[in-house]
């Protein structure tokens, strides 16, 4: 009985400095169901996509084989350790008949399924066990396969094994780890604890953003929310604080009547502007759209300066100079800035690459993999000169319009700039053009 303690022990020992965290993920609002999730570890600077219905399985690299190493090509067994569930997957080497059993540690049955077989990949899904270490054997026509399982749950369930995965199907999980048909599949990807995680939930039109830095086993919810603009350009939408923001810049060509905003290309044209206009940066609509969005002039984002009509999503308007000052006042309060204090946010507002790069402590140019803690993707979009249309700053700094105006003809503004720790504020002729981020009414 010793041994068998001191062997739980070190399997405890083991999971334990893995770290391994399992996700889900769940909706609310507009929608209850999450179709795929977007996972960007702005830490790693990895990426990957999966199904809202799967689990993502946070792995920590030890340094320690774990179980799941330590398995044969015939039979895999994953999660290892689990804490709801493992899917069994066994190779057989012939077809026909296969017993699969589970046993704990003392050699007591826990549960058994006997089920046909091919010359495939054969996938097996077991839950409603108790914490503890099984053995799960495999038996089939002159051939026996034997793994070990791990299990962190407290399940007072009845443990069952049912089969999930035809030959087809587990080709696919075993390329992918997710099921084509729905069914519940576990995504790893490489974590160490600490990491900050952006999560981009979408559900038909609702697209949610979270950042998170997971420390267990836990479910995300995401609060979907409708944010479409004129020309059915759909974002994704962030929570801070008490407030709702646009994740991306503003890229619509209309107003939320559906009437259009009018396009301004030649420079003389611009600088010339006392009324609405847009434009794209260097007029180069395909390359800057999606990244950077449109310019506006301040006609244009100015609602009250423009017979009312509203270049944002209905629902949403031009954050108020009040509005920001909330959100950067939130940030500043809540330790977003550099070392968990004081007024140098703007990495934690700024996107994790585009930035022109420098060097210097708490800059937003510097080491970018470490911006963006709040998830508000700021991106260094440049602006359009009110003096002689020119374009300037791409990939150096940022200009978002407010509604707020400084005199009839100029507004306030904030900008971030690649080679500062600081988000700023100053006021500018509407004839400018800047950027637009929406924040929801």
């Amino acid at each position: 009985m010793r041994k068998i303690l001191i062997i739980i022990s070190s399997f405890y020992i083991l999971t334990a400095n893995a770290q391994n965290y399992l996700i889900s993920f769940a909706g609310s609002g507009a929608s209850t169901t999450v179709s795929t999730v977007k996972v960007e570890n702005l830490t790693k600077g990895t990426i990957l996509t999966i199904n809202g219905s799967d689990i993502l399985r946070l792995t920590s690299a030890t340094g320690i084989n774990s179980i799941e190493d330590n398995q044969s090509s015939e039979l895999k067994i994953y999660p290892n350790p689990m804490t709801y569930y493992s899917t069994i997957e066994v190779y057989p080497p012939v077809e026909g008949d296969a017993i699969i059993t589970v046993l704990d540690f003392t050699g007591k049955q826990i549960a058994q399924i006997q089920s046909y077989v091919d010359i495939s990949p054969q996938g097996f899904r077991l839950s409603g066990i108790k914490r503890g270490i099984y053995l799960v054997n495999i038996k089939g026509n002159n051939y026996k396969f034997s793994g070990k399982l791990l299990c962190n749950g407290e399940s007072n369930g009845t443990a069952k094994i049912e089969k999930v995965l035809n030959n087809r199907q587990a080709d696919y999980e075993k390329a992918s780890k997710t099921d084509s048909k729905g069914a519940l599949a576990t995504v790893d990807m490489a974590y160490t604890t600490g990491d900050r995680l952006k999560l981009t939930a979408t559900s038909g039109n609702y697209s949610t953003v979270r950042i998170d830095i997971p420390a267990s086993n836990k479910t995300i919810n995401f609060m979907l929310m409708a944010c479409t603009d004129g020309d059915n350009n759909i974002y994704p939408v962030i929570e801070i604080g008490t407030q709702v923001w646009m994740a991306e810049n503003l890229k619509t060509t209309k107003y939320n009547d559906n009437s259009s905003i009018p396009l301004v290309i030649g420079n003389t044209a611009w600088s010339a502007l006392s009324t609405p206009g847009y434009c794209w940066y260097n007029n180069d609509s395909p390359a800057n759209k999606d990244i950077f969005g449109a310019i506006y002039n301040g006609y244009a984002a100015d609602a009250a300066s423009n017979g009312g009509k509203n270049v944002c999503p209905t629902g949403w308007h031009v954050p108020t100079d009040i509005q920001w000052s909330t959100l950067t006042d939130f940030l500043i309060n809540n330790g977003y800035g550099n070392q968990g204090s004081g007024a140098s946010i703007a990495k934690s507002m700024a996107a994790t690459s585009g930035w022109t790069t420098t060097t210097g402590y708490g800059l937003v140019g510097n080491i970018q993999t470490s911006n963006n803690a709040s998830g508000f993707t700021a991106r260094p979009g440049g602006f359009r000169s009110s003096s002689n249309g020119s374009y300037l700053n791409i990939f150096d700094i940022g200009y978002w319009w407010s509604a707020t105006a400084f005199y009839t003809s100029s507004a306030y503004y904030r900008n971030l700039d690649y080679s500062c720790s600081e988000v700023f504020r100053y006021y500018s002729s509407k004839r400018e053009g800047l950027s637009v981020r929406c924040i929801k009414d």
